[in-house]
């Protein structure tokens, strides 16, 4: 039997964990592996751009975190700047940039996510930028350099509130424009309003209620103004921070089958449900909550290297299976720690659950210790058995690590009562005798008991 042909298509955390995965457990005498990638880097941190813009990371190349000569290493072959054209399923080929093509006998589509673009006028005016690429940072702090005044961000989660914060560092004045009520649709209201007032707190200017109709120019092409029906907001620079959805331009037209969702339908092995010798993975793919079973699109570097290396694991002939997420996330703006897992009580009605909520307030630190802070804890239990399905955290520094015993909580399936005994950490540096998670989870399950 001669040498197998992996191809991966996307040299980022997705493609690249699969590809040295696979490349771990067979040898290059018996898998042959390229990696397409059509940008001018891999391996970087798309999350880290926001702060590279802030000053926080001085250096661009901080940012990466492998050069291709170091899988090159590992006998894994990365094209630079080679864009994937097409995929022929029946041939088992991919059409590549100039007119070569490539067989595979096993394919992996890992091309990742694209920044929501909604159809407004004026969207691709100069000075108006994703955050999705190094070159978008490159762009953004370049106008920042050439003298940027007056921000306009279009969104408030987590890239929204993250690049507020930072223009609003670098000395600009910062608008958020929201077409939803609040900032952080991820949370409850009653949390989303606290993240609100620290934003106006801050001395952001948070504009709810509003979605965009046009992006003015001037005469010269360049973003003058953002227009929604309620008023026109000047700017010199627009950010997108709208979310992400799944690129699946490549896999569509080859007539690989999309899900729910729309993006790339794979099982629990990252294996396309419609063509099994192609595999799926990160924000192209689609994925399923742990808790309700039902499918998502998640767009989070976390799930996409852990889908990799499934994928790469399948491929290299050890079994493996993606266990599911409950969309753990987190972020800051100024010194407010902003943090979710598992369903918040949308999700949990949609899910079909008779659920109750408990929401405590208290400290991150013993009160005496210098730096203690206000924290907000919120935990959403299934009514009855105890069961925790979400939590949610809004507080001051330290806050927001905390949602990690939450989110392993839920991912082993205790109860509230069963955490409010679990043993943590206490020193006055760091939490109250009993911490806020304990409480919270003290608190619903006598409640429940009672």
């Amino acid at each position: 039997m001669g040498v197998e042909r992996l191809v991966v298509i996307g040299g980022d955390a997705a493609g690249l964990s699969a590809a040295a995965q696979a490349r771990r457990l067979r040898k290059a005498d018996d898998l042959d592996v390229v990696v397409l990638e059509q940008g001018p880097e891999i391996s970087y941190s798309a999350c880290g751009i926001p702060y590279w813009i802030g000053g926080l990371v001085e250096d661009r190349d901080q940012l990466l975190a492998r050069a291709p000569h170091e899988f090159a290493a590992q006998d894994i072959h990365v094209r630079m700047g080679t864009r994937a054209e097409g995929i022929d399923l029946a041939a088992g080929e991919v059409l590549v940039a100039g007119g070569e093509r490539l067989g595979y006998d096993h394919l992996v589509v890992a091309t990742g996510g694209k920044p929501f673009r909604p159809p407004i006028a004026g969207l691709d005016a100069d000075g108006v930028h994703g955050v999705h690429r190094l070159a978008d940072g490159a762009d953004i702090r370049a106008a920042i350099a050439a003298g940027a005044k007056r921000a306009v961000v279009l969104g408030g989660g987590y890239i929204g509130l993250e690049m507020a914060e930072v223009l609003q560092t670098r000395g600009l004045e910062v608008t958020v424009v929201l077409a939803d009520p609040l900032p952080m649709a991820q949370l409850d209201d009653d949390m989303g309003e606290r993240v609100c007032a620290a934003m106006c707190s801050a001395g952001i200017d948070v504009q709810p209620n509003q979605p965009v109709r046009e992006i003015e120019m001037g005469p010269d092409g360049a973003v003058r103004a953002v227009r929604t029906d309620e008023a026109s907001y000047d700017a010199d620079l627009v950010v997108l921070g709208l979310g992400m959805g799944p690129e699946t331009a490549l896999a569509r037209e080859a007539g690989l089958a999309l899900g729910s969702t729309g993006a790339i339908d794979v099982a629990h092995t990252q294996r396309s449900r419609s063509h099994p010798e192609v595999f799926a993975a990160g924000d192209c793919s689609q994925t399923f909550h742990r808790i309700t079973g039902e499918a998502i699109h998640v767009a989070l570097g976390t799930h996409a290297n852990k889908q990799g290396r499934v994928a790469g694991s399948v491929i290299g002939g050890r079994p493996a299976r993606f266990a599911g997420v409950l969309g753990t996330a987190m972020t800051k703006v100024g010194d407010l720690e902003v943090a979710r897992t598992g369903l918040c009580t949308t999700q949990a009605e949609e899910g079909g659950y008779d659920y109750r909520t408990e929401l405590i307030e208290s400290s991150t630190r013993a009160g005496y210790y210098p730096g203690a802070a206000p924290i907000a804890v919120k935990i959403i239990t299934e009514r009855g058995s105890g069961l925790l399905l979400g939590a949610q955290i809004v507080g001051g520094p330290g806050s927001g690590k905390r949602i990690d015993v939450f989110a392993t909580a839920i991912w082993a399936g205790m109860t509230a009562e069963t955490l409010a005994g679990s043993d943590l950490s206490y020193a006055p540096p760091f939490s109250p005798t009993y911490d806020p998670v304990v409480v919270a989870a003290r608190v619903a399950s006598r409640i429940e008991q009672g």
